[in-house]
């Protein structure tokens, strides 16, 4: 039965990760979390052990989602080089400052950020379009700082990056596709920095690398990568409004349980 929920986990997202920009973290964390505590693994350590497992898993998805968007010629491949360079960094400080947060402080962080990226697709605050693109040393910090936050969220960085990009007057198909590439380094670094800072801890189960659950990543991951294709694919055809107000509510409750009842 958890592995039906894996795959099913990685259907939605995967979907999410084509159809948004995002890695489906959003989705993935909370899921993973309270799938960890149904099987009694993990202890206090559940949450990081979510947060990393779900970063590795978006590996995969971005890989996935990548392939389709670059069929679209939609890639801005500099612009997604530069991000990257502060990406890598920041995303191995995200997992180190989660290493060190308790479980339940990290849960209720990651509900403070499900209220807001909630609020974002209710009432559609996007920001208003500047002139252009900051200069790349500029574009190298700001991809450092979601990276460092997306390293604590679990998340491939889309609820942020795409925002940034539409402020810069980047075009939202163009946006997405630049934010599938940057969720990429965002995966593998925050992976990789959620393996080392979680070696030596007694309370994860035998079969985690790290804060890497692999049966998770195993399930999840055989499924999201077709289904993140798909999303891709439904993102330059649809204008998801229903479906972001759906994931809004999902994030609503969500976050209230972090918040209110974390652990």
């Amino acid at each position: 039965m958890i592995w039906v929920m894996y795959i099913v986990l990685g259907a939605c997202a995967g979907t999410l990760a084509g159809l948004f920009g995002v890695g489906g973290g959003l989705i993935i964390v909370p899921v993973l979390i309270m799938s960890f505590k149904v099987q009694g693994i993990g202890g206090d350590l559940m949450t990081h052990m979510a947060v990393g497992t779900s970063l590795a898993t978006i590996m995969f998805t971005s890989l996935s989602a990548i392939q389709t968007h670059h069929k679209h010629k939609a890639i801005d491949w500099r612009l997604a080089f530069m991000m990257s360079l502060g990406i890598v960094i920041g995303a191995w400080l995200g997992g180190y400052t989660a290493d060190k947060l308790s479980g339940p402080v990290l849960q209720r962080i990651i509900g403070v950020f499900a209220w807001v990226m909630a609020a974002q697709m209710l009432f559609g605050l996007t920001p208003k379009g500047a002139a252009k693109l900051p200069s790349k040393p500029v574009q190298a910090v700001v991809g450092g700082i979601i990276g460092w936050a997306s390293g604590i969220f679990g998340i491939g960085g889309g609820s942020l990056t795409v925002p940034f990009l539409s402020w810069c007057s980047v075009p939202m198909a163009r946006a997405v596709a630049v934010s599938a590439v940057c969720g990429f380094p965002i995966a593998l670094v925050g992976a990789l920095s959620y393996v080392v800072h979680g070696m030596g801890h007694a309370e994860l189960p035998s079969e985690a690398w790290g804060y890497i659950y692999l049966p998770a990543l195993i399930g999840v991951s055989v499924a999201s990568m077709p289904f993140a294709r798909l999303g891709a694919n439904l993102a330059h055809k649809l204008s998801p409004v229903v479906l972001k107000r759906a994931f809004a509510v999902f994030l609503i409750v969500i976050g209230a349980k972090f918040l209110l009842f974390p652990g």
